[in-house]
């Protein structure tokens, strides 16, 4: 059985808080990708793994965070430049029109500030603190989260989110993101197939296949002019590939990376091309929790021997 994994990085200004300079079209643009990209999955009822970050579920705070040990200047923009932008701080309505999506989708972590793990100064402290912040505040919504996006996909701290049960994480891609994904997809005929496997903590390392927005700019623009777009036949090979060799194939953006129709067409002809190989074939759309289950139903899961 071949499936097909999409996990998507709900973030809003927090993907881009700590960047000296920002990349305000992206920022702008959390807003506008979100609802969109909620509608077309439930246009094609395609299930995604929504890994969210913490804050965007709080309804006010002090900009301080004193009880978190962040380092220092951790917060500084949220106290200064968007003090008044709330929308770039805050998401209630956003999580609650996904947690109301006709879609049953999967509600995973992606921290609680953003904070990335496999830095240095990411302590064991401050990763406890973000998934014990973003566990408190997803169980007042109901949620129990059971998989973990990295930020910026900077792995880190697993034995952390093996004792806060976490069950599953998205590992970096085999073919590197970008162009030089598809160099190695194309030009060198990578496989965009990934094996999710158990690793030492019991957690299931879910690796993405492919960045879906990784190939923009000029070259995208004349890509499209001359041929088709490059992502969406990358898609394409990859979700045909998984239908092959009962595989898996994990595609992965941010809600932000919708900021224009073009954008939006490139999502719509790759879910519409998974819901017409999925009716024709025994293609299934998974989250990373359901792969993480299957993996367990399989047999044991210590020492990393349990793979897709």
């Amino acid at each position: 059985m071949g499936s097909v994994v999409l996990s998507i990085d709900a973030e809003l200004g927090w993907g881009f808080h700590d960047f000296e300079t920002l990349p305000s079209e992206r920022v702008e643009a959390g807003r506008r990708g979100w609802p969109a990209l909620l509608e077309l999955l439930d246009e094609y009822d395609v299930p995604a793994t929504w890994a969210v970050v913490g804050h965007l579920m709080l309804d006010s705070c002090d900009g301080v965070h004193a009880d978190h040990p962040a380092p220092e200047g951790w917060f500084e923009r949220e106290r200064t430049e968007w003090r008044d932008r709330e929308d770039l701080r805050f998401g209630r309505d956003l999580v609650a029109d996904l947690l109301e999506a006709d879609v049953d989708h999967e509600f995973a972590s992606h921290s609680f500030s953003h904070v990335l793990f496999g830095r240095p100064e990411t302590d064991r402290e401050l990763a406890a603190a973000e998934l014990e912040r973003s566990a408190e505040i997803a169980a007042d919504w109901g949620q129990t989260v059971e998989s973990f996006v990295y930020p910026r996909n900077d792995v880190g701290h697993r034995d952390v989110l093996a004792e806060y049960g976490i069950s599953a994480y998205r590992g970096r891609s085999p073919t590197g993101d970008g162009v030089r994904g598809i160099v190695d997809s194309t030009v060198r005929n990578r496989s965009l197939l990934v094996e999710p496997t158990v690793d030492e903590y019991g957690l299931v390392n879910v690796p993405a296949s492919l960045f879906l927005f990784g190939f923009e700019g000029p070259a995208r623009t004349v890509a499209e002019a001359v041929w088709r777009d490059p992502m969406v036949a990358q898609a394409r090979t990859g979700i045909d590939e998984a239908i092959r060799n009962d595989g898996v194939c994990h595609l992965w953006l941010h809600p932000n990376n919708l900021t224009h129709e073009r954008d939006d067409e490139r999502m719509r002809a790759i879910l519409e091309y998974v819901d017409r190989r999925r009716a024709e074939t025994d293609l299934t759309v998974e989250t990373m929790a359901d792969v993480a289950r299957r993996l367990r139903a399989r047999g044991s899961v210590d020492g990393g021997t349990v793979t897709a």
